[in-house]
């Protein structure tokens, strides 16, 4: 049904080229540009969850998001390769999961030693013939640029990869450009709100697997501020874009790399605070793609935004490539999307997650270690909240399941019945017919991509995560380290995440 409503891709981009000559009078940001191709924006947001208005929120205003959707496309159900930020990046700017290069492990491929013997242990290089969306679009004539983190799992060189600062750099060399600005979303997006925040830890609402708190209630108070203070800063980055006249020249996404940084449920997590995220895609005004304020509830991975945003300046896709182009005229929606959990800092872990239409499966492969194993959230007051109330026995049955020493190996929501995911159906008989399907998906899925997290990361690998983290890295896995290498390590140096 909805792809009669969308623009044939060759009319699209033809109606690009013949559109765009008025650029040729907007100023002389413009003046020296001959090709006409678009351009291709990505705004990407850390650790934000889509709390906006044009996604039902009704706490908050969003307006410029609103705006977009308006103009564009909003996808209801967006999902990352990871609820990361290095594991979901490093897929989405190969167009192939991470899990499939190797890439799948956060922070890999950093050297934190000054040790000469061990520097450059433990790299990971992109298999020959693998090229990143930047080289790809700079093969094809196009200037690249990134404002802000990268943080991908594999070794590369920035200079190769980017080749302008700005916008304003490649329109001055009269080529199309592919960009990236990186925002603060929830990590502190309120800061251009003068950290001021609107809403009331009263107004909120808690999940049923939070305590009911004001620890909670202030965490999740906070991040409807973040949002708020994103949509501001895209409404800036959108002004600028007009002031330039490259508006209407310029394919726009917003999404985030994963869920909020809370802790617990999102960020690290496979449930849906972990990995659902919001996506928009704003067109230039008189060239649409689909009808304006068009609402797509596929099941999209963060990898078709990759091969989209390739095909969509008309570039050819690599075979590697494992994401699909959701505006294709053959585009084939998704039955199901692939999340996954591996090692993250110092603790190492082995989640799976498949999302269908309607369910959702878990897959954790190490049952003999709970869900909050140590890590950079332990100093968080809501972390320390949750542990005590615990302890006093004041926590909710759905609470306190994520406080327990072990994990089930299988975790089956309904997510229509069930969207805050406390009600784990896998022992259910009535689903056993769906949690077989779900376990047939991912099996296959495996196997058919050689998931890379199946087997155990290098000790070279893990080496120099030791280098960074010293004596936090306490899963058993290390000690393969300790035993090759022996002592030999640095005091751990703080680093943000």
């Amino acid at each position: 049904m909805r792809r009669q409503t969308m623009t044939k891709r060759r009319d699209f981009l033809k109606s690009m080229a013949a559109g765009s000559l008025g650029l040729l009078l907007a100023g002389p940001v413009k003046a020296r540009r001959r090709d006409k191709r678009p351009n291709i924006l990505w705004l990407i947001a850390e650790d934000m969850n889509p709390w906006m208005s044009c996604y039902g929120t009704t706490l908050i205003q969003t307006p410029t998001f609103d705006a977009m959707a308006a103009d564009g496309v909003r996808f209801g159900r967006a999902y990352v390769t990871a609820p990361v930020c290095s594991a979901c990046r490093s897929a989405l700017i190969t167009g192939t999961m991470q899990t499939t290069l190797g890439v799948h492990n956060h922070r890999s491929s950093r050297s934190n030693t000054k040790n000469p013997a061990h520097k450059d242990l433990g790299m990971i290089h992109l298999p020959q013939g693998v090229k990143t969306l930047p080289e790809l679009f700079q093969q094809a004539g196009y200037a690249t640029f990134n404002r802000g983190k990268t943080d991908y799992n594999f070794v590369y060189d920035n200079d190769e990869l980017y080749s302008v600062k700005d916008w304003k750099q490649a329109e001055a060399q009269g080529k199309p450009w592919f960009g990236q600005i990186q925002l603060k979303g929830g990590k502190n997006g309120k800061v251009v709100l003068d950290n001021q925040n609107p809403v009331s830890p009263e107004q909120v609402t808690v999940p049923p697997y939070y305590p009911d708190h004001p620890d909670f209630r202030e965490a999740s108070a906070d991040h409807y501020a973040c949002v708020l203070g994103t949509d501001l800063s895209v409404k800036r980055i959108l002004d600028e874009l007009k002031a330039d006249g490259l508006l209407d020249n310029t394919i726009v996404f917003f999404f985030s790399d994963h869920g909020m940084p809370l802790g617990l449920r999102h960020k690290q997590f496979c449930y849906e605070g972990g990995i659902h995220i919001p996506l928009l895609v704003r067109w230039p005004k008189n060239h649409p793609v689909t009808r304006p304020g068009m609402v797509i509830d596929d099941l999209v991975s963060t990898i078709d935004i990759s091969v989209t945003s390739m095909a969509l300046a008309g570039l050819p896709i690599p075979d590697h490539m494992e994401g699909r182009d959701v505006f294709a005229d053959d585009y084939k929606a998704r039955e199901y999307v692939i999340s996954a959990r591996d090692r993250c800092d110092y603790t190492i872990e082995h989640i799976r997650a498949v999302t269908t239409k309607r369910f959702k499966y878990l897959r954790n492969f190490l049952t003999d270690r709970p869900y909050l194993q140590p890590q950079y959230r332990d100093d968080r007051p809501v972390m320390k909240t949750w542990k005590r109330l615990y302890a006093e026995g004041n926590l909710t049955p759905e609470a306190a399941v994520f406080v327990s020493d072990k994990k089930p190996a299988e975790e089956l929501y309904d997510l229509q019945k069930d969207p805050h995911e406390v009600r784990n159906l896998a022992g259910d008989p009535r689903y056993s017919g769906e949690l077989q399907r779900h376990r047939n998906i991912l099996k296959k899925w495996m196997k058919e991509t050689d998931d890379q997290g199946q087997y155990p990361e290098s000790t070279e690998g893990l080496l120099q995560v030791m280098y960074r983290w010293g004596d936090k890295c306490v899963n058993p896995e290390y000690e393969a380290v300790r035993k090759k290498y022996g002592d030999v390590f640095e005091k751990p140096r703080k680093r943000g995440r």
